[in-house]
Order: structure tokens, then sequence, then C-alpha cells
């Protein structure tokens, strides 16, 4: 049990370098995606009354439903924005939500909980215009309160930049960066070009569009 969060963190490391990987041609490697979920299962078998175990399996399980989704024929990542939501995997959405259903009414709540309840929105959502923005940011700001880092901080102000102000959200990201050294984090960078370009700030959108694009691979 006390090694726990250090073998979730690391199963979560697997699952993410087959989620987007970080080297070779693929952005996606299925079989370290598959994986990570089959050593989630075999944990929670091992522990059943950890409730984190399971969230971080419904997490997985809610991400890798996208998986047929987030690359066009060309191997190029689509975003989630456009993406066909008719070709998600439902059978595994609806495994995560049930997974969900069961353990957050315990309250033993962490971060791979929240995160998961954050992916079964957006998962839940018919369309991108109907997704609860504001759902998504109230997550995030709970997500903090456990887990205070500039990276929530970031998710979070991208999901205010929809459910409130672009403004506010800028002022966020500012926040966060004053907070945390985020100037070798590739995703502030694009973040911060995205809001400005929907600010209509095209100069400095440009700028945050190159600091992104200069690190990634």
């Amino acid at each position: 049990s006390e090694r726990l969060s250090s073998v979730l963190r690391v199963i979560y490391l697997v699952f993410n370098e087959g989620y987007s990987a970080s080297r070779g041609d693929d952005l996606i490697r299925q079989e370290l995606s598959d994986e990570a979920i089959r050593l989630a299962r075999i944990v929670g078998q091992l522990l059943p009354q950890e409730t984190e175990i399971a969230g971080l399996l419904a997490l997985m399980l809610l991400h890798d439903s996208r998986r047929q989704t987030r690359v066009d024929s060309t191997g190029e990542m689509v975003p989630l924005e456009q993406q066909n939501r008719a070709r998600w995997n439902q059978s595994k959405i609806e495994e995560g939500v049930a997974i969900l259903e069961e353990i957050l009414p315990k309250r033993t709540l962490g971060p791979y909980q929240i995160q998961a309840a954050i992916s079964a929105v957006h998962a839940n959502s018919p369309s991108w215009a109907e997704t609860n923005w504001q759902e998504i940011a109230a997550l995030y700001e709970l997500l903090f309160t456990i887990e205070p880092t500039p990276v929530v901080r970031v998710n979070q102000a991208m999901a205010v930049s929809y459910s409130g102000s672009v403004d506010v959200a800028l002022n966020m990201l500012e926040a966060a960066a004053i907070e945390g050294n985020l100037t070798n984090y590739q995703p502030y960078h694009a973040a911060k070009a995205d809001l400005l370009a929907r600010s209509d700030q095209v100069v400095e959108a440009k700028t945050s569009y190159l600091a992104a694009i200069e690190l990634s691979d």
C-alpha cells in the first residue's frame, strides 16, 4: 500500500507514452496503452478497496475511447474539437462511467478520480459546442485543491475560456506562469497562443505559437 501512489504514477506514465508518444514516427502506441490498462486491472484486483486505482482505470478507459479518432489518415493529430464522436468506443466509455458511478459516492476522492470525471464530461457530451465547460472548470478547481500545480491551472484556464471569459483565462495563465516555471512547458505556450488568437491579439499569438512549436518534437 505504501508504494501504491508510485505504482499508479508509473502505470499512468506508460499509458501516456502510448496515448501521445514522446518519440518515434507514430503519435499513438496502442500496445503501451493496452498494457497500462491491463496492469491497472491487475492492481485493482489486488487492492479492490483503493478507489484511486479504479479512478485511474476509468481515466485511461475514457481517454482511450477516443483512440481511433485522434489521428487522421496521414498520422496527424486531430484536436478534440474536430474528432468524430460517433467513432468513439462506447463500451470503454460505458465501463469508465460505470466505475465512476460506483466509486465517487464513497467520497474518497483523489486526483485520478477527478481527472476521470473531467474526461467523462467530454465523453458524454454530444458535441464540442454542448460540452459542459462550467462543470469541467469546477472539477479542475477541485483538482487544484488536491494538486495545487501550475499545470492544473493551465488546464483549468482553457475550460474557463469556454465557460466564462478568454480574458479571465489569460490572467489565470499568467498567474500560473508566475507561480511556477512554465518557460519550457509546451502546453502553456500552446494554450496561451490559442487564447491570444481567440482574443484577436494576432501578433502576440504568433509569438506564443512559435514558442510552442520550438518546444515540440
